[in-house]
């Protein structure tokens, strides 16, 4: 089985003791004094670690891996109805054949990136009862993974960016791909670009995909720490950098990108959302880290939660932002009156 960094420090990580709150308050306070409080108003403990989460409508999809734990299977899809964020409830699943790290949802269909069983694609018409209607195995192991039209841009470690025509579901085939120089773990679509979060020291690579047959990288910016995840909104490029925290980086000329600004959360950035003035940061021990970023220059931290877990994933959705949470499963984060 395929062992990566991502494996080993988590592993590693499991074994050193820490406290962990349960259900409470959490505070932050901004430079202006504004005080903001979060609490969490739900969970649902998944078996498993859960890894990632995408939030569609009522439901929740939350990508699980278990090493060790229930055999035989070793990853799955979790569709929990959310209707009810206070009280959410497991609807469906679907076990696929590896370990489950991402999930992206677009119309029908969840498309999962599921380590060394590639990209899977789960229908989901009916959440109750989802089953496959096609994969397709990239040849490396998929880690992230991001829909755009019809294409899906797989994130897939040592092979770089995929870039898979998912235009027939039940027959998916690649159509082109690109060799970054690192370890490509999350990808972002905007536009004719793709955003690569390439650990191992390659930091963000920017991928021209305007003709997705023949993607060429247009430009880079080597970020200081281990680039897992990316996030991009308006003229940024948010990059969850591990021990490096998040990273801001001014992408409106994609051929030169720059560092604008950095926030050096406390824990272990894993994962990044960005919704208004507020990127969202699952940093590990640390739990859910909200950075203002008005001032994409001068960002702070407004507030946090510490969940229970092990925060590896997030979504926001509405007032709530939806929590990956590791063996803790999915956590519920009120993040507005």
């Amino acid at each position: 089985m395929l062992k990566t960094l991502k494996t080993s420090t988590i592993l590693l990580s499991l074994i050193i003791s820490y406290s962990c709150s349960n259900v409470e308050n959490k505070l932050g306070l901004g430079p202006e004094g504004v005080l903001l409080v979060f609490k969490e108003i739900g969970s649902y403990d998944t078996p498993g670690y859960a890894c990632g989460v995408y939030v569609s409508g009522n439901y929740a999809y939350v990508a699980v891996s278990d090493w060790y734990d229930n055999y035989p299977w070793e990853g799955r899809l979790y569709i929990i109805d959310v209707s009810n964020p206070s009280n959410p409830y497991e609807k469906g699943y679907y076990d696929t054949p590896s370990y489950a790290e991402d999930v992206y949802v677009s119309g029908n269909y969840a498309y999962v990136a599921d380590g060394s069983a590639g990209l899977r694609i789960i229908d989901i018409s009916n959440p109750g009862s989802p089953y496959e209607t096609g994969y397709y195995a990239t040849p490396g192991y998929a880690y992230g993974v991001y829909v755009s039209g019809n294409y899906a841009y797989v994130a897939d470690w040592d092979a770089g960016l995929r870039i898979i025509d998912v235009s027939n579901p039940g027959s998916p085939y690649e159509i082109g791909y690109y060799a970054t120089p690192g370890y490509a773990y999350g990808v972002y679509v905007s536009g004719n670009y793709a955003y690569v979060a390439d650990g191992g020291g390659a930091g963000l690579r920017i991928i021209d995909v305007s003709n997705p047959g023949s993607p060429y990288e247009i430009g880079y910016y080597d970020t200081p720490g281990w680039a897992w995840d990316v996030y991009v909104s308006g003229n940024y490029a948010y990059v969850a950098d591990g021990y490096e925290g998040l990273r801001i980086i001014d992408v409106s000329n994609p051929s030169n990108p720059y560092e604008k600004g950095y926030y050096d959360t406390p824990g272990y950035a894993w994962d990044v959302y960005v919704s208004g003035n507020y990127a969202y940061v699952a940093d590990g021990d640390a739990g859910l880290r909200i950075i203002d970023v008005s001032n994409p220059g001068s960002p702070y931290e407004k507030g946090y939660y510490d969940t229970p877990g092990r925060a590896y994933g997030v979504y926001v959705s509405g007032n709530y932002a939806y929590v990956a949470d590791w063996d803790a499963g999915l956590r519920i984060i009120k993040i507005a009156p």
